[in-house]
């Protein structure tokens, strides 16, 4: 896999503010990083590329978003079992994006999304069902977010399903996504190293990408701390929208590429 020295100054400055709002995001709204830096870095380089370059800082936003949330010990006590449901869907997802690097997992993951987005709009984002299953819904949407967490680098949709369907607040939501979103890229982080994806060399260059995220997140916590419930909501479904809509078009570019060279 081709390294920064691939990337023009231009490029390499693209990246650089990518992955700073990238990091403002993840702290304002408690998720959000890969959701943004994978599609708009993938854009200018490829997916694998792009999920090298930005699961060091990934990791480290995440981390932030952990100890700067309330009610952690909560979720940790209601949601615990999640997080391996993560693990065992990351596991999953590493090893077919290892085989199948070429799937449209974009494609798939853009199409949740909007169904997601769909059934909100039609007042359909909790479910009754599900709050009194939510352990028997909780092993399919874990494991499904751990698969999109390794293959398309956002595990946040099926999670957002999933937390709102059962009606946990916005203030339990971010450390309980967070909680799973941790597990599932330090999966993602050991499985790609092992197999030899990038050169040591490429990760270690990412560190100096970690530090600027982690600067950005801790600004963007100041912000998510005056954020309403019903504003939050709001904020989300735009945020998801943007990104299956770029997801899209990403997956767009991808093809219509791949014809002009035939």
């Amino acid at each position: 896999m081709p390294g920064f020295e691939s990337l023009s100054p231009w490029l390499l400055a693209y990246v650089v503010i990518v992955i700073a709002a990238a990091g403002w995001v993840q702290g304002a709204l408690g998720l959000g990083f890969p959701m943004i830096a994978t599609p708009l870095i993938a854009a200018v380089s490829n997916i694998q590329f792009a999920v090298v370059v930005i699961l060091i800082p990934c990791i480290a936003t995440i981390i932030v978003s952990v100890f700067r949330s309330p009610g952690f010990a909560e979720v940790f006590r209601r949601f615990w079992w999640m997080s391996l449901l993560s693990l065992a869907g990351a596991l999953i997802g590493a090893r077919l994006f290892v085989l199948f690097p070429q799937f449209p997992y974009a494609l798939l993951l853009a199409g949740v999304i909007l169904f997601y987005l769909n059934m909100e709009r039609l007042g359909r984002s909790e479910y009754a069902l599900m709050k009194r299953h939510y352990k028997a819904f909780g092993l399919g949407f874990g494991l499904l977010a751990g698969v999109t967490e390794s293959t398309a680098n956002i595990a946040a949709a099926p999670l957002i399903i999933y937390y709102f369907g059962i009606g946990l607040s916005p203030l339990l939501l971010v450390p309980a996504m967070n909680l799973s979103f941790f597990v599932g890229k330090s999966t993602q982080f050991a499985t790609l190293a092992a197999s030899g994806i990038a050169a040591p060399s490429l990760w270690l260059l990412t560190l100096p990408l970690a530090v600027i995220a982690t600067a950005t997140c801790l600004v963007g916590t100041r912000v998510r701390s005056r954020i309403d419930g019903p504003t939050y909501r709001i904020w989300m479904r735009r945020m998801l929208l943007s990104m299956a809509i770029i997801l899209l078009l990403q997956v767009a570019y991808r093809y219509l590429n791949a014809w002009n060279l035939k």
